[in-house]
């Protein structure tokens, strides 16, 4: 595994792959095996590029064929007679780079990306077609495609960590990174699983999470297979539920069976909303630090310094929260510092917004508008992360309710006594069911609208490297160029190119 757990985006690398006109196919065969190479097409890759394998898989009506593409040319008539649209789906792909090829006189060229480290062992791989991977320089004004670890399309050698790849899809769901931000899968997942853990404190609920984290990892329900690799992120969102529910005392509701080590969450509502709002100060605090990294790797320190999502917009989120502390204590110097400090951080952010407009009365009235704005967002964001202990009651409230039903139907005989179980399960049921959907919501939501879009002002590009399965043949079968036998196909999933 390769940087695995580096916080910044795969480097990449701009390479042209060069062949003699005899040697093109070959070399490009091995690219697609390899699956490290984001080859670029002429245009979209569209109809004027169709060739006669694309032609023949159009007239079986099979485009949405899974590829494989054959080692030595094959037969497309034979293709075509005996269905084999899959082998035919690849021949169209490679037709598709073989007419974006450059070609000068014998020799052929295409260009691409290929994650830095890569780049010489696949080299080594084509040489031995007689092509060549030429690394070359980034062309000016084109960002690289991302590639963060544990993501689909990531090599083998960037495989990450299970707990990696499964906090993944909160990052990709956004968007693609930026390849020059920094990498917050990592980040972003921990502050989802504590966030999730606080709307969602109950012990005895964490661990029905836990319990269904490991089904999924064992494969079962077969019909959630799909969602195995998520296992992790399951589990993590359902030991925070449990460490919080042993901090509330709660397990399956106010049951008694845990002691209170924290608070109660209904006897101490405003204790937890200040805990709520305070954790959200110091992730707001987080997420303008790193934007501020982002903006000065993606436009330099002026970048930096005049961007709301920078330097300027920190240094108001700071002000603001210094004058905070003079409403909080009464401190008349928190009060003056804070009001410097913000002041400084309105006029840099002014500076960099007025850079941006057309310029005068117009212009400061569109960049009035927009401090304005900025000034209310800290304060709606900051105030948003109340929805933590929100929640976090709202879950209480319901444990206790399914609780005191059960307890009030517990001692009338018998038939009270299963009505009380059918409450408790019936009760914590839809309990569990309603609160992990709400708290996953309101928890993707914070991370998304209160700390994303301070981290992130545009999106990358994804990087989809070109990977399909080869079919070796031998014998007598590559001696008449048809297609050796679907067993041959050298095993391993393919990646469909998406265009």
């Amino acid at each position: 595994m390769l940087r695995a757990e580096a916080a910044v985006p795969v480097r990449m690398r701009r390479v042209a792959i060069m062949a003699p006109e005899q040697a093109l196919r070959e070399s490009l065969v091995r690219i697609a095996e390899s699956g490290c190479v984001e080859v670029d097409l002429a245009g979209d890759g569209g109809p004027e590029v169709r060739g006669p394998a694309a032609t023949r898989l159009q007239r079986l009506r099979a485009e949405s064929a899974q590829p494989v593409l054959c080692e030595a040319p094959p037969d497309l008539d034979v293709l075509e007679r005996e269905g084999r649209t899959d082998l035919l789906a690849g021949e169209a792909q490679l037709e598709e780079r073989l007419g974006s090829a450059v070609r000068h006189g014998a020799v052929a060229a295409l260009a691409g990306w290929c994650p830095e480290t890569e780049v010489g062992a696949t080299a080594a791989r084509i040489a031995g077609a007689g092509g060549a991977l030429v690394p070359l320089r980034a062309p000016r004004g084109v960002d690289p495609p991302t590639l963060l670890a544990g993501a689909d399309t990531a090599p083998p050698a960037y495989t990450a960590t299970p707990v990696r790849r499964s906090f993944t899809p909160l990052v990709t769901t956004y968007g693609t990174v930026p390849y020059a931000d920094l990498d917050p899968t990592m980040a972003a997942g921990i502050v989802y699983v504590v966030m999730f853990g606080l709307m969602f404190g109950d012990a005895g609920h964490g661990l029905l999470l836990v319990a269904l984290a490991l089904l999924l990892r064992a494969g079962r329900p077969r019909r959630l297979a799909a969602l195995r690799p998520l296992w992790p992120f399951v589990a993590g969102a359902g030991l925070a539920a449990t460490v919080a529910g042993v901090a509330y005392g709660e397990f399956f509701g106010p049951t008694g069976v845990l002691p209170v080590l924290w608070l109660e969450p209904l006897e101490e509502p405003m204790r937890l909303l200040t805990v709520a709002v305070g954790l959200g100060a110091v992730l707001l605090a987080g997420a303008y630090a790193a934007g501020i990294v982002n903006r000065w790797r993606e436009g330099g320190p002026a970048s930096a310094l005049y961007a709301t999502t920078g330097i300027a917009g920190a240094a108001l989120y700071l002000g603001l929260a210094v004058g905070a502390g003079y409403v909080w204590l009464g401190q008349v110097a928190y009060g003056v510092v804070g009001a410097v400090i913000a002041v400084v951080g309105l006029a840099l952010a002014g500076t960099g917004l007025y850079a941006a407009t057309a310029g005068g009365p117009g212009g400061a009235v569109q960049t009035g508008i927009q401090l304005f704005d900025a000034v209310v967002r800290i304060g709606s964001n900051v105030v948003s992360f109340a929805r933590l202990a929100a929640f976090g009651l709202t879950h209480a409230a319901l444990g206790a309710i399914v609780w005191d039903g059960t307890t009030a139907l517990a001692g009338r005989g018998p038939v009270g006594v299963a009505a009380a179980l059918l409450v408790f399960l019936v009760g914590n049921a839809v309990a569990f069911s309603l609160e992990a959907l709400v708290a996953g919501v309101q928890a993707l939501r914070l991370e998304f609208y209160e700390l994303f879009s301070r981290l992130f002002e545009g999106e990358g590009r994804p990087f989809r490297p070109w990977h399909l399965p080869v079919q070796h043949v031998t014998g007598s079968a590559a001696d008449a160029g048809r297609p050796a036998p679907e067993e041959a196909v050298r095993p391993g999933p393919a990646r469909e190119e998406s265009s």
